[in-house]
Order: C-alpha cells, then sequence, then structure tokens
C-alpha cells in the first residue's frame, strides 16, 4: 500500500476529487494548507506604483492510501486533473504505508482500504 500526498491548487480540487471517484478510490481526506514552492509567492502591483509579495499561497494537500495496484492510476488521475501547465500546479508524494485498520470491523492491511 502506498500513502499518496499531492499538493495542489484549492480550484482544482473538484476536479481532482471527481477523477479519484471515477476511478472508485473514494476514501480521501484535504486539508487547507499555506505553503511556497519554487514561484517563491507572487508579486502584486499596488496602487501608485507600490509592490506587494505574497510568499505564501493557498493550497490543498489531498491524501489518499491506495493498493500498490492502483497507485499510477491514481497519480496520473490528479496530474491530469490538477495540471494547468503553469508554475504552482503542486507536488505528489508518494509514501510507503506499513498497516491500515478499520476501526469499525478491525480489518487490516489492504481489504481496510
Amino acid at each position: 500500500m502506498k500513502k499518496i500526498e499531492a499538493i495542489i491548487r484549492p480550484e482544482k480540487l473538484h476536479d481532482v476529487k471527481q477523477s479519484l471517484d471515477d476511478l472508485g478510490i473514494h476514501g480521501m481526506n484535504f486539508t487547507q494548507v499555506t505553503g511556497r514552492g519554487a514561484q517563491r509567492g507572487v508579486v502584486h502591483q499596488g496602487r501608485g506604483g507600490e509592490t506587494v509579495t505574497v510568499d505564501m499561497l493557498p493550497k490543498v494537500k489531498l491524501e489518499v492510501v491506495v493498493t500498490d495496484m492502483v497507485v499510477d492510476r491514481a497519480i496520473e488521475a490528479i496530474v491530469r486533473s490538477a495540471r494547468t501547465g503553469n508554475i504552482g500546479d503542486g507536488k505528489i508524494f508518494v509514501i510507503p504505508v506499513e498497516e491500515a485498520i478499520r476501526v469499525r470491523t478491525g480489518e487490516r492491511g489492504e481489504v481496510a482500504v
């Protein structure tokens, strides 16, 4: 099993969720986060020539645990639905998961996912 953590643009949340739903991946968590990447924020030109740098941008962190058989398809779905082609589209991290337990039933392993 793998945990996929994806940092995406907030406006792409619905598209990513729908793409994962279409794959049969329904269990997922989303968290509102702020951060910055290679772009190091954005510079806004204010009235009167004043510049304002916003270096912490709003993002959404998606967390989903999937079986090894589905990892590549899930990543492809996230990339396809989150990509705008612009700087700041986000990042995806894949982390090994040693164990999963469904609290309600006590089921363990892939059946708990």
